[in-house]
């Protein structure tokens, strides 16, 4: 098994900027590609990014595409999301989740989650 636990969410004002950060604990060995997601109240959980074991390889969302930058520390078993220019519809808990297989924009794809960290955006 493999636990996640997400921080760093806020309340932040438009423009502002957050850096959220999902440490990993368990048998981490099992952990490869790792990625966020996100889930606004009355909507579907959705892909925001997604980062390979090396970290050579990145995917992002296009509605968040040059706003976030995804980054991992392997030593320290810790996944980290820096979000800028953050704007109201960012708004939503966030989630990390370690990849299984398949596409890494599926949410199905995840096998361990966490319980999510909230982020706010204010006008």
């Amino acid at each position: 098994q493999v636990q996640l636990v997400e921080s760093g969410g806020g309340l932040v004002q438009a423009g502002g900027s957050l850096r959220l950060s999902c440490a990993a604990s368990g048998r981490t060995f099992s952990i490869s590609a790792m990625g966020w997601f996100r889930q606004a109240p009355g909507k579907e959980r959705e892909f925001v990014a997604a980062i390979s074991w090396s970290g050579g390889n990145r995917y992002y969302s296009d509605s968040m595409k040059g706003r976030i930058a995804i980054s991992r520390d392997n030593a320290e078993n810790t996944l980290y999301l820096l979000m800028t220019s953050l704007k109201p519809e960012d708004t939503a808990v966030y989630y990390c989740a370690a990849h299984d297989s398949g596409s890494y924009f599926h949410s199905q794809a995840y096998k361990y989650w966490g319980q999510g960290t909230q982020v706010t955006v204010s006008s």
